[in-house]
């Protein structure tokens, strides 16, 4: 038997290994079986180019647990290895890295998995063991070993009985990490790791009904064998050519990513690339709301089929972060960490990269049944919205699909709104005006004052809007979005006709200084209007700027500081030639205060503004008013 010491002359190798992955531990086993993966991908690389003169046959890798002697085992069916081969890969290769790795991560060991950088990933094993044995038997015609080791930078090495070839890993398991053993805690991380795994992976067996002969009788009970349990799907859709699968072979396989989620996806995207960098993948659309934080994470990234990490953030453009899928490049190392990712070259060709790809596919989906992206478009907006306004790649190619509905549900492209509106909605300096309510029942008086004027009312109600507003304006020229509630009618889109009031200057001083000793100025700033005479006697808007830097800032980004906790500032415009404004003209002071107020909460209840106490007020005084 021969011992020997690990190449390696730091000697606290062990214990760094075993703490500083410590609340990632669990990746020992994504780690053990990538490696078996590896060895068995290599044999039959080795057969299918006549350099192994072995039958590969169907290889699988099992996993068992023995909870009597504490051990879990690994076993493949791989390319095995000689005596010489474990001396070399385990002993010396596995630590050339080692030294570089203890300088860099002795005092911040931050980074979940950065072992495989250095080659280090067999030895992950040691965050859960305290003793790890190898039995392997190499494809050549030698004998097998046996290398023991104790989580020191001692170990042993000899001849094994083994006589299939393979290897096979047996950790003993430390008292503290006994989970290991348990086999539902087993099968969550081989769900999890290696679902897709290219190597069938055996953990025990389960019961399989037989099919029933036609001519069975209706109570005859199907008889059961037992069959070997494989936990994976070892050739998942994205590892297919998208000519070879039907729209069913997608939704199944959104099933198996997501067995919870009850809801089908609206369409899929597959990536499929391999210059200038590998990637293949399925990216879904699925059903969103508006609540863009509760949508994240959901795409799974994949190594050569060995599962990553479900944060793709950095891969994916972020507004991207919202869909479902999966994308799988053998390019995006396996231990990825935060700022690898953002200097990385090939990372960022693959962000835009899919940017691209999913941008041809909604102008293809638009193109080719525009009705049907109409529907759709209330599930996908905010994705295609959040895009614009942070990619301008994306920003470019969305202009030829992205779509503005109106309160009537007719859906435009921006080209055609234009040509829609230029005519009526250019204001007397030029200006094309786009108005737009952001909820049809709260701004309902507005939007009925403007469609009676013949304007056009889109509905953009997602909470980002006020960003990309203030971006597209930006980028066009000459255009003004205006919500439909921020100046009564007529000031919303100025034409040139001034309007006469029927009050003289000095009727209206008197007028509006009455309005102000009623009207809270903290709140209100009074303005008096010729309006025409049958509209609404006080009308309550908040002006666009004001109001747009507000939610800018409230929904992070843009906006004046301080402006979110700014309080809610009004303007009330009064209608000097509404009838009842007129007859103010003369009456006395109380009589005159108790119409301002009854109006101003009229004014207020219309726009949901009037709660609490004020509204109980007012229920009361309406009741009385009514006797």
């Amino acid at each position: 038997m021969a011992t020997g010491k690990i190449n390696v002359s730091v000697e606290n190798i062990f214990p760094l290994i075993k703490k500083f992955l410590y609340s990632d531990h669990e990746i020992f086993l994504r780690e053990l079986i990538s490696n078996a993966t590896d060895a068995t991908l290599k044999l039959k690389h080795l057969t299918s180019i006549g350099e192994a003169s072995v039958e590969y046959g169907n290889p699988v890798i099992e996993v068992k647990a023995d909870k009597d002697k504490q051990t879990l085992h690994i076993i493949d069916q791989g390319i095995g290895m000689t005596k010489e081969e474990v001396e070399k890969y385990i002993n010396e290769v596995a630590f050339s890295g080692a030294e570089e790795f203890l300088e860099k991560y002795k005092d911040s060991a931050k980074d979940s998995g950065i072992i495989g950088h250095f080659g280090l990933g067999f030895y992950s094993a040691f965050m859960v063991a305290n003793k790890v044995e190898i039995i392997t038997k190499s494809y050549k015609d030698e004998p097998a070993a046996h290398w023991i080791c104790e989580g020191t930078t001692d170990f042993s090495l000899e001849e094994a009985d083994k006589t299939e070839r393979g290897t096979e890993i047996i950790l003993h398991i430390n008292d503290d990490e006994k989970e290991f053993l348990e086999d539902n805690r087993i099968s969550e991380l081989l769900t999890k790791y290696n679902k897709f795994m290219p190597i069938p992976i055996k953990f025990g067996t389960k019961e399989k009904e037989l099919p029933k002969a036609e001519d069975a009788p209706e109570d005859e009970e199907a008889k059961k064998v037992t069959v070997d349990n494989i936990i994976n799907n070892p050739e998942p859709a994205w590892t297919k050519q998208p000519t070879d699968l039907e729209e069913e072979d997608y939704k199944n396989f959104y099933r198996e990513l997501y067995p919870m989620q009850f809801e089908e996806p609206l369409f899929h995207i597959h990536l499929n690339v391999d210059y200038p960098f590998n990637l293949t993948g399925i990216l879904y659309f699925p059903k969103l709301s508006n609540d863009m934080a509760m949508q994240k994470d959901k795409i799974q990234l994949y190594q050569n089929q060995v599962f990553v990490t479900d944060n793709v953030e950095g891969i994916v453009p972020e507004f991207l972060t919202m869909l479902k899928g999966v994308i799988d490049s053998p390019d995006i190392p396996l231990n990825v960490s935060r700022s690898y990712l953002q200097a990385d070259g090939a990372v960022k060709k693959i962000s835009s990269y899919i940017t691209r790809k999913v941008a041809d596919k909604l102008k293809s989906l638009f193109n080719n049944n525009r009705e049907d992206f109409e529907k759709k478009w209330d599930d996908i907006k905010v994705v295609i919205e959040y895009g614009m306004l942070t990619e301008d790649k994306f920003f470019e190619k969305a202009q030829k699909f992205t779509l503005y509905p109106t309160v009537d549900g007719e859906y435009f492209t921006y080209e055609e709104l234009e040509e829609k509106i230029k005519d009526n909605q250019t204001d007397k300096d030029g200006k094309m005006v786009i108005l737009y309510a952001s909820n049809k029942d709260e701004q309902h008086s507005y939007i009925s004052a403007a469609k009676d004027k013949g304007y056009q009312v889109l509905l953009l109600d997602t909470p980002i809007v006020p960003h990309l507003i203030q971006k597209l304006e930006s980028s066009k020229e000459n255009i003004s979005f205006i919500r439909v509630d921020s100046d009564h009618v007529d000031n919303l889109i100025k034409k040139d006709e001034d309007k006469t009031s029927k009050l003289s200057e000095e009727e209206q001083e008197k007028l509006k200084a009455d309005f102000e000793k009623v009207v809270p100025k903290e709140k209100y700033t009074v303005q008096l209007e010729a309006m025409d005479s049958n509209a609404a006697p006080l009308i309550i808007t908040q002006p666009e700027f004001m109001r747009r830097m507000k939610e800018m800032q409230q929904t992070g980004g843009g906006g004046m500081f301080g402006m979110g906790n700014m309080p809610e500032m009004y303007n009330l415009v009064v209608n000097t030639n509404n009838d009842l404004i007129s007859s103010l003209v003369g009456k006395e002071e109380a009589e005159q205060e108790r119409i301002i107020k009854q109006s101003l909460d009229l004014a207020r209840l219309s726009q949901n503004l009037l709660k609490g106490e004020e509204l109980t007020n007012f229920v009361k005084r309406s009741f009385e008013m009514i006797k």
